[in-house]
């Protein structure tokens, strides 16, 4: 999955010269977390959050003070290197960046332009779409070989007593000889299929149940 089939397009951007009272103002009235900084041609220049904000603001003790301060340029508070994307990136490409920079959001630009924006909601809500954890299903584990093949051969129970995966993964296991698939299904009982596998010589990691002979 690309990028450009989740962003937000509607994005609201100020230029740098706008008041820090107007991104105050776009915050409450859309709901929003972060602000896009453009200049006149449209070419992003920084970004400005809701954080930013709040690290301005007097505290509730001296709410009256020195409320000239929201009038100062956004520019005064923005970030100026900011993280983009491209709408062609992939979902799993731009995760990454999240996790490794501790960001909530990241502009998406096209030719230095912004075209969208996405958020770590953004990416949480289309993880969980897809692992398949929004739909009734069934959570499988099951430890393999380390081997070309595995996948296909577990597949191909699935499929020969109609079992329709939602979603498939594959985690490292402890022993490198090994890896773990972790599959989702649609059904809420799996134990009929949990058999059929271990009867197959797998090992079904979750849900732990004894064979059944």
């Amino acid at each position: 999955m690309i990028i450009e089939q989740i962003m937000s397009r509607n994005v609201y951007t100020l230029t740098a010269d706008s008041p820090i009272v107007d991104a105050m103002k776009l915050i409450e009235l859309h709901q929003i977390r972060h602000i896009p900084v453009v200049d006149e041609n449209d070419y992003l220049i920084g970004i400005i959050s809701d954080r930013d904000i709040r690290d301005v603001s007097p505290s509730i003790f001296h709410s009256t003070e020195h409320l000239e301060d929201f009038l100062k340029p956004v520019s005064s508070i923005m970030k100026k290197n900011v993280i983009t994307a491209h709408p062609l990136d992939f979902v799993e490409e731009i995760s990454s960046l999240f996790y490794e920079h501790h960001i909530g959001c990241i502009p998406i630009v096209d030719d230095e332009k912004v075209v969208g924006i996405i958020t770590e909601t953004d990416i949480l809500h289309t993880l969980v779409e897809l692992m398949g954890a929004h739909q009734p299903s069934s959570h499988l584990e099951v430890k393999v070989q380390n081997i070309t093949g595995k996948l296909a051969d577990i597949a191909t129970i699935f499929k020969e007593h109609n079992a329709n995966i939602t979603s498939v993964l594959v985690y490292p296991h402890e022993d490198p000889a090994f890896k773990v698939l972790v599959f989702r299904i649609q059904t809420m009982d799996p134990r009929r299929i949990i058999n059929i596998i271990q009867n197959e010589g797998y090992d079904v990691l979750w849900p732990s149940e004894p064979r059944m002979s």
